[in-house]
């Protein structure tokens, strides 16, 4: 097996950090650049060292390099002696317990460390929950934000939510099975039950599953529990246009309040554009309110 290439532009003598992608279940989906740098790596930075261990045994690989934990408890702590080791010319390999360091797992901490240090930084692509659900969801992706886990608390999850009602991008998220029933139903309350949504779970293990509809149709599909991973994909808002015609009034009270007539149009387009996603033209508004004042 060929040794992987060192960074483009870094020293071939120089350590480095190498970020890398680990199976979500199938053990098949584990690439060769993996197996290979598990073999030569000098460091092996785990956020669970067994589980490591455990990947490497039923890849029939062996470890020849020095395995430290690396989850987020210790994090912060890892940090000076990992990049001491870039630093004396070693390969420091990162990996979590499934899918892309810094992805919802430890790493992004280390990156930057390693980054403000001049050190180089590489990684192995792989699986990710993120790009699998996406491509399975069924829904338009071509533009996506990704936000992590949904805050716990019910006051906290309904203002996150709030953020979403006209995001026009789909939103990607993970949840665990136990808060998935409630973070759905909340969707359907602040975002509507008729939008479109996907509940992956336990992307490519044996039991995997993907639930597509509307929010209504998952969260009460969600009350009799889920088990495993949840990853959920939620549908973009679609931009709703707004008839100058109704912003009319507004304008109106404006102008009684001292506003000049083309400021007002000016504030209230605007104000209407952000909050239905579609542009309102300000000749547009001031002409309606010139024809409303005629009849």
């Amino acid at each position: 097996m060929q040794a992987a290439k060192p960074v483009q532009g870094a020293n071939p003598e120089q350590g480095r950090l190498v970020l890398a992608a680990t199976p979500m279940g199938d053990i098949g989906d584990a690439s060769a650049r993996l197996r290979e740098a598990l073999a030569t790596a000098d460091v092996i930075a785990a956020e669970d060292t067994r589980r490591t261990r455990n990947l490497a045994a039923a890849l029939d690989v062996t470890l020849t390099g020095r395995v430290v934990s690396f989850y987020d408890q210790v994090e912060v702590s890892r940090l000076p002696g990992l990049v001491a080791e870039v630093e004396q010319g070693r390969t420091v390999l990162l990996v979590t317990d499934a899918g892309m360091p810094s992805v919802s797992d430890p790493g992004y901490r280390l990156v930057a460390a390693c980054v403000d240090a001049g050190l180089p930084v590489t990684c192995l692509p792989g699986p990710s929950a993120v790009t699998t659900a996406l491509a399975l969801s069924g829904l338009p992706v071509e533009r996506f934000c990704f936000d992590g886990f949904p805050p716990r608390k019910p006051g906290q999850r309904r203002a996150w939510l709030e953020t979403l009602v006209r995001e026009p991008r789909a939103v990607v998220f993970f949840e665990a099975p136990h808060r998935l029933a409630a973070c759905l139903a909340d969707a359907v309350e602040v975002l509507g039950g008729e939008r479109r949504a996907a509940v992956c779970r336990e992307l490519t293990k044996t039991y995997e599953e993907v639930r597509r509809g509307t929010l209504a149709e998952l969260a009460d599909w969600a009350v009799e529990g889920a088990r495993g991973e949840i990853t959920v994909v939620l549908e973009g808002a679609t931009a709703v246009a707004t008839d100058p015609v109704d912003l009319v009034e507004e304008v109106e009270r404006l102008v009684e309040e001292g506003t000049r007539l083309k400021d007002a149009c000016a504030q209230v387009a605007e104000s209407a554009s952000r909050t239905s996603g579609a542009a309102v033209s300000k000749r547009e508004l001031y002409d309606a309110v010139l024809e409303a004042r005629r009849a």
